[in-house]
């Protein structure tokens, strides 16, 4: 992981479960999302690449057990410091890459499910990572990319939104990685309405919250911050988060 990625995950350790905890609705729909895609079956092995802390896997965790704990990979220590104290989550200070190329090991011989939620703009390339991490399900196995579109609704600046669009990989670009990885590759959009006050996402903003926005100078994201102020006037906030859910089957 690039050093700057690496501090700004770091640093957002301290307040990421601030930062989701007050959409409890949105964790369960998510989480929701992620389960009825993966089908995780009782004892069966789960990975989470990019677990961070762990938020996300309310839905997963009663499928796994002591002996098949679900593997939290995360390259930030930080992160996987504020994991619930629970034996059956695995913490794996890995990247992605590590695990795809075999350079860490792992606790099982195969992964039943893989999940990977808005971590594939990180991978440096994106064909051989996916690759890689397919080829270590199981018979059956399946692998879940979760991701934004490159177009965001959210009210950010304009350079953030470009930057943003810049960094994303498009879906059917993950889509065509995972068919090239001898997957069957099915791929949905799911929407789901925020509403939040509007000092709350500009301090959001100002924290940094989106890796983005840890690219930009404290100079740039304060002229950020104002435009995002300026085109933005109501209280709340109402936009739209959109997810694209691509699974990945390994059906021979």
């Amino acid at each position: 992981m690039e050093e700057q990625l690496q501090q700004h995950y770091d640093r957002l350790a301290d307040t990421y479960n601030e930062t989701w905890g007050h959409r409890p609705a949105y964790l369960d729909w998510m989480a929701d999302h992620i389960r009825r895609r993966l089908l995780p079956r009782p004892g069966g092995w789960m990975a989470d690449i990019g677990a961070g802390t762990g938020l996300f896997l309310r839905r997963l965790l009663p499928f796994a057990t002591e002996h098949t704990p679900l593997v939290c990979i995360d390259p930030s220590a930080a992160m996987l410091a504020r994991l619930p104290r629970d034996p059956r989550l695995h913490p794996l200070q890995a990247t992605a890459e590590d695990v795809a190329a075999g350079r860490v090991a792992l606790p099982c011989p195969a992964f039943d499910t893989i999940l990977i939620k808005e971590a594939v703009h990180h991978f440096a390339d994106l064909d051989q990572t996916l690759t890689g991490l397919a080829n270590r399900l199981a018979p059956d196995g399946r692998i879940l990319v979760v991701a934004t579109p490159v177009k965001l609704d959210y009210p950010l600046f304009r350079a953030a939104w470009e930057r943003f669009a810049a960094l994303q990989p498009e879906a059917e670009t993950v889509a065509a990685a995972l068919r090239r990885a001898g997957l069957t590759v099915t791929t949905t959009v799911e929407e789901f309405p925020v509403t939040i006050e509007r000092e709350r996402w500009l301090q959001l903003v100002a924290n940094r919250w989106m890796s983005v926005l840890s690219t930009f100078s404290d100079e740039e994201l304060e002229r950020g911050l104002a435009e995002i102020a300026e085109q933005n006037p109501a209280d709340p906030l109402e936009f739209t988060d959109r997810f694209v859910f691509t699974l990945g089957h390994r059906t021979s």
